[in-house]
């Protein structure tokens, strides 16, 4: 059964019309707070069929104002690249002790898994743990890569990652209940825009469909696509 705040917050959405971004973002701040600084998540709709390889959306990006939370980083590095992940605030950093405990024990006590190359043989054998989780280090992602420092870096200042299911919607964090309206529709902007660039060329018609604005307890606020897409 929907809380209380939920039914209050729905009843405030008029579901006849789509919302200009920052007046969706309006909504969500005037509505009754939960116990905790709820996340606020953007799901994008798009016309491509994620079944064919050559319509798969996927990319990642620095939001402007961060996400609000904090994440714990394993980077697979040795020698002077292990160095430079600590001293970026990696949290965890080694090899092949560390793909032990997470084949052996189970251990997935992180949010993102960074790589050098040539660590890549070890976290291989990983991928039928990392993968579906989403956690597999890609270099399309920067997450395979020699500048573990930066990588460590743009992840810990509010890196996220994006991927289209295999229903063509994209799900992600853009921030905190808590930020201001302003940093709310700037990280939007700015995941729409990253969104738009990567259009595959094999995708026809409407690219963007549908798009949503919610929060973690709360429903989904329709957002206008033209009016986002023109932004």
């Amino acid at each position: 059964m929907p809380s209380k705040r939920y039914k209050a917050a729905a009843e405030g959405i008029d579901r006849s019309r789509l919302y200009p971004l920052s007046e969706a973002v309006g909504l969500i701040k005037s509505a009754a707070p939960a116990k905790f600084d709820e996340s606020v998540d953007l799901a994008i709709n798009l016309g491509v069929d994620p079944k064919h390889a050559d319509q798969m959306v996927r990319g990642a990006l620095v939001l402007p104002h961060g996400t609000g939370s904090s994440i714990r980083i394993l980077v697979f590095a040795k020698g002077e690249k292990e160095k430079e992940a600590r001293e970026a605030g990696a949290d965890y950093v080694g090899g092949d002790d560390f793909a032990k405990k997470i084949q052996e024990e189970g251990w997935l006590e992180f949010e993102r898994v960074i790589a050098t190359p040539d660590m890549m043989s070890v976290v291989g054998r990983l991928g039928k743990v990392l993968g579906p989780r989403g956690l597999m280090p890609n270099p399309k992602l920067g997450t395979v890569t020699m500048d573990v420092g930066q990588a460590v870096r743009d992840n810990k200042a509010g890196k996220v990652e994006y991927r289209v299911d295999k229903t063509g919607i994209i799900h992600a964090a853009i921030g905190k209940k808590s930020f201001e309206p302003e940093a709310l529709v700037a990280n939007a902007t700015a995941l729409i825009e990253a969104v738009i660039k990567a259009k595959p060329s094999s995708s026809k018609g409407v690219y963007l469909k549908k798009l949503a604005l919610s929060t973690t307890m709360g429903p989904g606020i329709p957002l206008d696509p033209a009016a986002v897409s023109a932004a």
